[in-house]
């Protein structure tokens, strides 16, 4: 199974927090694994299981067993993915509910089926059901998720989104936070994590930017979810491996093996099986970022040779004009 992750906007907006309530950023980098300069793009993405540390590090360091509660009561999920604008810009509370389970993976990957929540109703009413397979082994997930489903809508007027609210986990010793945060009957140790929610809020109406921004927003989410895709087969896997080293032309297949884990026939098996080979996959990813940096102006052709793996310029010129029918100064003067 392919190693789950999160969105680094997700685990930026973590760390913040932790050390404005007093955690070391540099303790806080250690113990979870994460290099800071990983969060500077929040789209980038982060293992799940060094969110998971972050999370525990922080609640340690800054001395809050309750960091998840206060991150989703605290945290406007539009200050860290595309998602939460998305969401903004919907027309309707339900309708940014679609969106958030359309997008929710571009936010933290989960152990589940496609859909991370689903609606069932029963004579209570309306209940926003969580799919996650094991909560129990990261309860602070469902903790900053339904603190973030609940306090979030407040921004927009919606007063109380929640009625009742079933935790999978045992009630831990803060129990006082979340009939604060929550503001709602809480059952622990309930057979699954839901939210009964107030169906008068559906039809309220959010649409804070113009049905354009929803458009170009939905279509870098779907951008966004297509990479997400593409990095959890081998040959995804293969490219966000070779792309930092492609430039010290020691990008072997050897050497990707050995970073994934796999012996160089394992590999070349596991590629086959997705139609490509190693040499396919470097040369087209070079081809891919040749085109990319020869399309700026601040990049020289000697330049993109050594950034794309090639020794000499001559051979980089020849494996161009293979890939475009051109050399790679015709087709800048071209575009010039």
């Amino acid at each position: 199974m392919a190693e789950l992750t999160v969105a680094a906007g997700l685990a930026r907006g973590l760390m913040e927090l932790a050390v404005t309530k007093g955690a070391s950023a540099k303790l806080l980098a250690e113990r979870s694994g994460i290099d800071p300069r990983q969060l500077h793009d929040q789209d980038n993405r982060i293992a799940f299981a060094k969110y998971v540390a972050l999370m525990r590090a922080g609640k340690e360091l800054c001395n809050d067993p309750a960091l998840a509660l206060h991150y989703g009561e605290t945290n406007d999920l539009a200050q860290i993915s595309v998602v939460g604008l998305i969401s903004a810009a919907a027309e309707t509370m339900m309708h940014a509910f679609v969106q958030i389970n359309r997008y929710g993976r571009l936010v933290v990957e989960f152990d589940g089926g496609p859909r991370r929540f689903t609606l069932l109703r029963d004579e209570a009413g309306l209940w926003v059901v969580d799919n996650r397979q094991n909560p129990n082994e990261f309860p602070e997930l469902t903790e900053s998720t339904f603190a973030r489903t609940i306090c979030g809508p407040r921004l927009y007027g919606v007063t109380q989104l929640a009625k009742a609210v079933q935790v999978t986990h045992a009630a831990p010793a803060y129990v006082d936070e979340y009939a604060r945060i929550y503001r709602a009957p809480v059952t622990f140790g309930a057979a699954r994590n839901a939210l009964l929610i107030d169906e008068a809020w559906a039809t309220h109406r959010l649409q804070r930017q113009p049905r354009y921004a929803f458009g170009v927003l939905a279509r870098r989410a779907d951008a966004l979810l297509k990479e997400l895709e593409e990095s959890k087969t081998i040959r995804g896997r293969v490219e966000s491996l070779l792309l930092p080293i492609l430039h010290t032309g020691e990008a072997s297949m050897e050497t990707i093996a050995a970073k994934m884990g796999l012996s160089r026939q394992t590999l070349f098996r596991k590629l086959k099986s997705e139609d490509a080979t190693f040499e396919k996959v470097l040369d087209e990813l070079r081809h891919r970022m040749a085109l990319d940096y020869l399309g700026g102006k601040n990049v020289s052709v000697k330049e993109t040779a050594y950034l794309v793996g090639f020794s000499e310029p001559a051979a980089f010129s020849r494996a161009f004009k293979r890939w475009t029918g051109s050399s790679p100064k015709e087709m800048r003067a071209a575009k010039a």
